[in-house]
């Protein structure tokens, strides 16, 4: 019955997005791509983290054939050579990691503009159990991310999506932390020109897209990518629904339906930055942060909806209210985006006025962020409400800032207008 429901959601969801995208969903077969040899074999389970790292962040740790479908009757396929794929990347603490991911090359010609542009995903929130990972699910047709990458396909473009640290891998899936996210969307576009995929080269042009926990991973990637990944040829980032300030964002949702994304980020932002949640967190918060941990997200939404989180703490604060100071606002502020760094390629930062979950006005200020330091920024937004109709209401503006990059033509900048 979990999983039934579990798919049913996911449909519901998908659905909500599905008018955006019906010109470009195209039918398909999904033939799984022919893997050159990968650096080590796998092991019966492919998601083992391996004992050793390779030398560069990107390099390939394993691979093997997958596959992609849009809906979990599997009667819409991708179209495209699916790879998965583990590879090397650095956390929070600059220690190595194995993250896995998914390649997704479409088996039509490229006929746009130059060779083949590479879109890397950075997906929105999965949830915390290690049978969200979205490489996991894209095979299973229940990853609501699929429409999107169904119509990035559909375009011609390949696509690369990363399942983040520790979604199917070893330990704690590090929910919100910066560095980490962004470090994996970048790396994760190195491992698919890594591949040796026919077309895919190391001068490949490279885009980057993501709404919600993706909108700050990807705009994390952003404005990390000179330091961490100059080599990449990246030719713009469409951001979307930003978390950008986890304060106002955890004040925002704190007992209200969202209530369970404030839990997947007690448990990561612990994991990457190494506080003890048991300083802050009574027996009952403990076991509910740990049955949280294993969740996915239409199980925790319900679940932890409207939920007092007052009744979790030492101190009978809610969570939101311990993180106006002390060590869990040093935290929460290492995580603030538009501090550190900047994009050096255009940028479009999306935004629904009416989002229940992510305060346009903290996504307001971080754009300004990155105005004045001189970032080219187009700024743009949907007064259709909530956080989900926003993502769907937002999909043209993100192909059609692509499409321009792709083309060459000039970058709107209005920072005037934020």
């Amino acid at each position: 019955m979990r999983q039934s429901s579990t798919a049913i959601r996911r449909i519901a969801t998908a659905g909500m997005v599905a008018l955006a995208l019906t010109g470009s969903l195209v039918l398909g077969t999904a033939n799984a791509q022919a893997a050159s040899p990968a650096t080590e074999a796998a092991p019966a389970d492919f998601y083992q983290a391996p004992t050793s790292f390779p030398a560069n962040n990107g390099d390939l740790i394993r691979q093997q054939p997958s596959s992609f479908f849009v809906d979990p009757l599997k009667l819409i396929s991708s179209g495209a050579n699916v790879t998965r794929v583990m590879y090397k990347s650095t956390n929070n603490q600059g220690k190595p990691i194995g993250v896995t991911g998914t390649v997704l090359m479409p088996q039509g010609s490229w006929i746009g503009f130059g060779p083949r542009p590479l879109v890397t995903v950075a997906p929105g929130t999965q949830g915390q159990g290690d049978s969200c990972a979205p490489s996991k699910l894209l095979a299973m047709g229940q990853e609501y991310e699929g429409l999107l990458i169904k119509g990035l396909l559909a375009r011609g473009y390949a696509v690369a999506i990363t399942d983040y640290e520790g979604l199917g891998t070893d330990g704690m899936h590090t929910y919100l932390a910066r560095e980490s996210q962004g470090h994996a969307v970048l790396d994760m576009a190195r491992a698919a020109l890594n591949l040796n995929i026919p077309g895919l080269t190391a001068n490949t042009r490279v885009g980057i897209v993501g709404y919600s926990q993706g909108g700050g991973a990807a705009a994390s990637a952003a404005e990390l990518a000179s330091a961490y990944a100059p080599e990449l040829k990246l030719i713009g980032t469409y951001a979307g629904a930003v978390p950008a300030d986890l304060q106002a964002v955890a004040s925002n949702i704190d007992g209200g339906l969202y209530t369970g994304f404030l839990l997947y980020a007690v448990n990561g932002l612990a994991a990457a930055e190494g506080f003890n949640v048991a300083d802050y967190a009574n027996a009952k918060g403990q076991a509910t942060l740990a049955k949280t941990a294993q969740e996915c997200l239409f199980t925790t939404l319900p679940s932890a909806a409207f939920l007092n989180t007052g009744t979790l703490t030492n101190s009978g604060k809610k969570l939101s209210q311990l993180t106006t100071s002390g060590p869990l606002k040093t935290v929460l502020d290492k995580q603030k985006l538009g501090v550190v760094g900047k994009p050096s390629a255009p940028v479009m930062v999306g935004q629904s006025l009416f989002d229940d979950v992510i305060p346009a006005q903290q996504a307001r200020e971080f754009a300004k962020r990155w105005c004045a330091k001189g970032s080219t920024v187009e700024w743009t937004n949907t007064l259709v409400p909530t956080h989900v109709g926003g993502y769907a209401a937002l999909l043209p503006n993100l192909f059609g800032f692509l499409e321009g990059r792709v083309a060459g033509l000039p970058a709107t900048n209005n920072c005037w207008a934020v």
